[in-house]
C-alpha cells in the first residue's frame, strides 16, 4: 500500500470557489472559476477542517465520460455524484450537505459508511461466545442500536491512505470496546470510478478478537436530481423473492417471507410510490419501505441486486453486490429540517437508499447469514453503483 503521492486530487479551493452541477453543456466537469449564480456550489473549504484532532478534506474522482464522485473522509461520506441524463446534461443525483459541519450537526447518515453494525440491533444487545455485549442505544424510539451507535463510523474521520484521479482508499481503526463492540478492528473502504460510469465500493476488515461487522453505503439517491421533487415515480426492480419481516420496533421476526402477493414484491419493475401507502402492516411499521430483501444469489457472488429507472431524466442505476441482502429505505423520516447543498429542503421521500448489507439484527438470529468476524480472517465485500441512461 503506497502512501499519498503527488498524483492525488485533494480539492483545495479557497472559500467562495465552487464545484458546478452543470445543467447546460454536456460532459462539463471540474472546478469552475466563474460559477453561474443559479446553480449549486459544493463548499470545498467547508470540508477542509480539523475534526476531533484529525484533518478532514474533500476529494474528487472523475472519468472521461464526465462523471464525478465527491468523497470526504468524515464518515467516508459521498456528498455528491454527478452523472449525465438522457440529453447529456450533468446533474447531481446524491443528497448531501455543503460542509462537514452540516454532517456533524445534522444527519450523518447522508452518504456515509455506517458501522460497526449497519442497520439495527435489538435492544442494543447480542451474545458472542457466551458473553453478552451491551451497546449504547441511539434509536431511542425503538430501543435499538442503529448504524453502530451514537459515535459510529459515520461520525468519525477516516484516514486517507491512497488516492488518485479515479480512486480513494480510506481506513479506520476502531478500538476494542468502541461503541460496546469487542475486538480492535481495522476496516477500509475503496471507492473506484470506472470509465463506464460505475462506482465500485470495496470493503475489507480484520479484527484481533471475535466480533460482528456489517457495513454498507448509505447514499440517498434521486435520479431526477438532488433537491428536485420526490422519488415516488422512480421505477424499481429488486432481485429478491423473499424479505425479512419486522415487528413494530423494526426488528426482524426471524422469518424469511415470500414477497409474492404483497406490496414488497419488486421482482418485476414497479413504481416505488404505487403501493408505498397501502394498509399493509409492514409498511405501517416502517412508515413506508424500510426493509431488508433477501437477494436471489449465491454466496459471495457479485450479483444484480436492484435496478432503478427515472423516466423524466432517463437515468438508470443498477446496484450489484456480494452481500446477501439489500435494505430499501425511501426517506420516510426526511421532514424538511435538513437543507441540502442546492439550498433545497430534504422533504419526505426526496431520496431513496439501497443499502447492500447483511440482514438487520443478524447476531441475534442464528438462521440469518453470519456477521461474525474472527481473528485471522479477512472480511471482504463489494458493491457497485452503475449509472447509465435509457432514451425514450
Amino acid at each position: 500500500m503506497r502512501t499519498i503521492a503527488s498524483t492525488f486530487v485533494i480539492i483545495l479551493i479557497l472559500a467562495g470557489s465552487s464545484c458546478k452541477n452543470s445543467k447546460s453543456g454536456k460532459g462539463q466537469s471540474g472546478i469552475q472559476e466563474n460559477p453561474v449564480q443559479d446553480e449549486w456550489y459544493l463548499d470545498a473549504a467547508g470540508f477542509q477542517k480539523t475534526v476531533d484532532g484529525k484533518q478532514n478534506d474533500l476529494y474528487r474522482l472523475s472519468n472521461a465520460a464526465g462523471m464525478e464522485v465527491y468523497v470526504t473522509n468524515y464518515g467516508a461520506v459521498i456528498p455528491a455524484i454527478l452523472v449525465p441524463d438522457k440529453d447529456g446534461n450533468i446533474g447531481d443525483v446524491a443528497l448531501g450537505l455543503d460542509n462537514v459541519d452540516g454532517y456533524i450537526s445534522g444527519d450523518p447518515s447522508l452518504g456515509c459508511v455506517p458501522g460497526r453494525y449497519a442497520n439495527r440491533i435489538d435492544g442494543g444487545k447480542f451474545e458472542l461466545e457466551g458473553t453478552v455485549y451491551v451497546l449504547p442505544i441511539n434509536d431511542t424510539r425503538n430501543n435499538n442500536q442503529l448504524h453502530g451507535g451514537s459515535k459510529g463510523f459515520s461520525e468519525l474521520v477516516w484516514e486517507t491512505m491512497d488516492v488518485s484521479s479515479n480512486s480513494i482508499l480510506l481506513r479506520l481503526i476502531s478500538p476494542d470496546g468502541d461503541m460496546g463492540y469487542p475486538g480492535k478492528l481495522e476496516v477500509s473502504v475503496t471507492y473506484t470510478l470506472t470509465e463506464d460510469n460505475a462506482l465500485e465500493i470495496d470493503y475489507k476488515a480484520k479484527s484481533d478478537a471475535p466480533t460482528v461487522l456489517n457495513v454498507t453505503q448509505h447514499t440517498y439517491f434521486n435520479l431526477l436530481g438532488e433537491g428536485i421533487g420526490d422519488i415516488l415515480n422512480h421505477e424499481l426492480m429488486i432481485n429478491a423473492d423473499h424479505y425479512t419481516p419486522v415487528n413494530n420496533r423494526m426488528i426482524p421476526t426471524g422469518e424469511i417471507a415470500p414477497v409474492k402477493g404483497t406490496p414488497m414484491d419488486f421482482t418485476s419493475k414497479t413504481i416505488i410510490g404505487k403501493r408505498i401507502n397501502d394498509e399493509f402492516e409492514q409498511l405501517i411499521f416502517g412508515r413506508g419501505y424500510d426493509h431488508n430483501w433477501v437477494l436471489n444469489k449465491g454466496e459471495e457472488e457479485l450479483t444484480l441486486a436492484a435496478r432503478v429507472y427515472c423516466e423524466e431524466t432517463g437515468r438508470v442505476l443498477e446496484v450489484l453486490t456480494t452481500e446477501p441482502g439489500v435494505q430499501l429505505y425511501c426517506g420516510n423520516f426526511l421532514d424538511g429540517t435538513q437543507t441540502g447543498k442546492s439550498g433545497a429542503k430534504y422533504v419526505h421521500r426526496s431520496g431513496f437508499c439501497l443499502e447492500t448489507q447483511h440482514y438487520p439484527d443478524s447476531p441475534n438470529h442464528p438462521n440469518f447469514p453470519s456477521t461474525r468476524l474472527n481473528p485471522g480472517e479477512e472480511f471482504k465485500s463489494k458493491t457497485v453503483f452503475k449509472f447509465s441512461v435509457k432514451s425514450e
